[in-house]
């Protein structure tokens, strides 16, 4: 799949990048072989395979996942007690967009 120099700066403003020229070429061609990637595993045959949301395994004491225990909520105060700036009960931050 051929990716235009128009997509590649689109995609950039989107990621809030500010490429120079010799940086465009490089990463044409990188999504491109990304593209190309994709357009070969959607070559493999999946038919057999089941839908699955999450992968899990029987792997005994190895498991990587722990058993759902409720606990309680952390609270306001708790959450606010070490932020550098707080106000109305939320955490205040430089504004980081300038668009």
């Amino acid at each position: 799949m051929k990716i235009t120099e128009k997509e590649v700066r689109y995609v950039a403003g989107l990621a809030n990048l500010q490429l120079e020229e010799g940086e465009i070429g490089k990463l044409q061609a990188d999504l491109e072989s990304i593209l190309e990637h994709f357009d070969k595993l959607n070559e493999v045959d999946t038919s057999d395979v089941a839908p699955m949301a999450q992968v899990l395994f029987d792997a005994g004491e190895t498991a990587a996942l722990r058993a759902d225990e409720p606990v309680a909520p952390l609270g306001n105060e708790a959450a606010l007690a070490n932020a550098a700036q707080k106000g109305s009960g939320y955490f205040k931050v430089p504004k980081v967009i300038e668009r």
